[in-house]
């Protein structure tokens, strides 16, 4: 599904690539963690998959497709399969919580009957119903969370991705929250979680994938935050 090839990033400015060499593949359906300290690359690597930046050298294919040659509608089609879910929310202050995730399927050009549809149902599944008239204001740090995971899924993704989405969490909304990741991804989707989250990690037993200093050192099946474990 995801294929990533010698790839390398360097930003403008920057003495050492952000990610150096890297080659990967990840199948449909996986449920990856993506490891290691501050600046390893992890972030990149989620940014690249998303397609929202290039590599400077090598390559990022999908089924078979390197996104360099992606069209501009091809490339908008492609996110569109794609769900991101960010650490700081990213929600919409001014609008409700069906409102945040309606907007997701607003931007794309869906019905209003198939967003009648699609977002109590989104909302149910991350359970929040009963909440799609609050304000994000009113809602707890996890709530918020769900709200972001529900805008994620409404456009039924092959691909979630999260880049540090416990981050802002405390223990228990973190394990709840990777809870929800597991039952979407039983669901056939895969899941892909860039985590500082040790104990969540080593708990879950997933895939996990090791970065350091813009390099993978370590790709585990039913792997733990360390390699000394």
């Amino acid at each position: 599904m995801i294929e990533i090839k010698d790839v390398t990033k360097v930003y403008n400015g920057k003495a050492v690539p952000a990610l150096n060499g890297v080659s990967l593949e990840i199948g449909m359906g996986e449920f990856v963690f993506l490891v290691g300290p501050s600046g390893a690359g992890k972030s990149t690597l989620i940014k690249l998959i998303f397609c929202e930046q290039k590599p400077s050298t090598g390559s990022v294919s999908f089924s078979g497709k390197n996104i360099s040659s992606f069209s501009e509608g091809e490339l908008l089609r492609h996110r569109r399969r794609m769900g991101m879910v960010f650490q700081d929310f990213r929600l919409l202050k001014q609008k409700t919580v069906y409102e945040n995730v309606a907007f997701a399927l607003e931007v794309v050009g869906t019905s209003p009957k198939e967003i009648r549809e699609k977002v109590p149902a989104a909302l149910a599944k991350v359970g929040l119903a009963g909440k799609e008239k609050s304000f994000p204001a009113e809602l707890s740090g996890g709530e918020q969370h769900r709200v972001g995971i529900a805008r994620a899924i409404v456009k039924d993704p092959l691909i979630i991705l999260g880049d540090e989405p416990t981050g802002n969490l405390d223990r228990d909304n973190s394990r709840q929250l990777m809870e929800l990741f597991a039952e979407i991804n039983a669901g056939g989707t895969t899941v892909i979680i860039a985590t500082h989250a040790w104990d969540i990690v080593d708990r879950m037993k997933k895939r996990v994938i090791a970065l350091e200093a813009g390099q993978l050192i370590r790709d585990e099946q039913r792997g733990t935050y360390c390699d000394e474990y």
